[in-house]
């Protein structure tokens, strides 16, 4: 194995569980250097270091990279994974929890960035962004999940022009359906007055969270993030899962009004 290869250090934020541990092990196998910043332990016994940190902790998360830096003299690729998600219908959803959710998984994602370009300007680095097809298939009732998740594609693509000039990379990563603890920590907000539409609601997460535990493995989006990582001139948008592959083309050929009435038969 190469020298470079194994030298090679990446920080990982949401690192504890599914697809942030998943490519925690993966780099790890590979010889990477890699840490984490989650707001848990995760798993017992893991063979990285993982920073205990909320994402929306600016301060700490600098310091804790500070630290990084300082053991191991540079910092190769950050990956933006943290997040999680709600449900429920807009208009029975606490504004506290609007904020929350675009906080950890938008805001975050832009200062974190901001955060980590000056070390990896010295690299001349990677930065891997978690967003999600949801993102660019709105779902009923997850109406803000699919926002934030749609800002982190749209942040990288702008973000990968801006750090252009210092040889940084920008690569958003869209996942399909994944089986993850992701579909057990959703939070779900309060039901709607009208008992008919608090069922439509149930149905529709209930749909959700079947195709979600139906899904594949957190491995396969580590092998798409990995090789984004090992390649030379990476993608800047990855959607990931062969059938999920075609929802780009569909959205190019067909009206938003027709796309729309698609995800309304299926999650209303």
């Amino acid at each position: 194995m190469s020298k470079v290869k194994r030298s090679k250090v990446v920080v990982i934020t949401g690192a504890s569980s599914g697809i942030g541990l998943a490519t925690a092990k993966m780099l790890l196998g590979k010889g990477y250097k890699v840490y984490g910043i989650s707001r848990s332990d995760g798993e017992e016994n893991l063979n990285f270091k993982n920073f205990l940190s909320d994402v929306n902790d600016t301060q700490n998360v600098a310091e804790i990279l500070k630290q990084i830096h300082y053991q191991e003299g540079k910092i190769d690729v950050f990956i933006n994974n943290a997040g999680y998600g709600i449900g429920g219908a807009i208009s029975a959803t606490d504004p506290k929890a609007i904020y929350a959710l675009v906080n950890t998984n938008l805001s975050a994602v832009m200062s974190l960035s901001a955060l980590a370009i000056p070390y990896l300007k010295q690299t001349k680095g990677r930065i891997i962004n978690i967003s999600s097809v949801g993102g660019i298939i709105p779902l009923p009732f997850q109406a803000v999940y699919s926002a934030t998740k749609a800002g982190v594609e749209i942040f990288s693509r702008a973000l990968a022009n801006e750090v252009r000039p210092f040889g940084i990379k920008v690569t958003a990563i869209l996942p399909g359906d994944v089986n993850t603890s992701f579909t057990q920590n959703r939070i779900m907000q309060k039901e709607d007055a009208d008992e008919n539409y608090a069922k439509a609601v149930k149905r529709s997460i209930e749909k959700v969270e079947k195709d979600e535990r139906t899904g594949k493995g957190p491995e396969s989006v580590a092998k798409v993030i990995v090789k984004q990582i090992e390649k030379k001139r990476p993608k800047l948008k990855v959607v990931v899962g062969f059938w999920y592959k075609c929802v780009p083309l569909l959205i190019r050929l067909l009206p938003v009004r027709t796309i729309n009435f698609i995800v309304r038969k299926l999650y209303c």
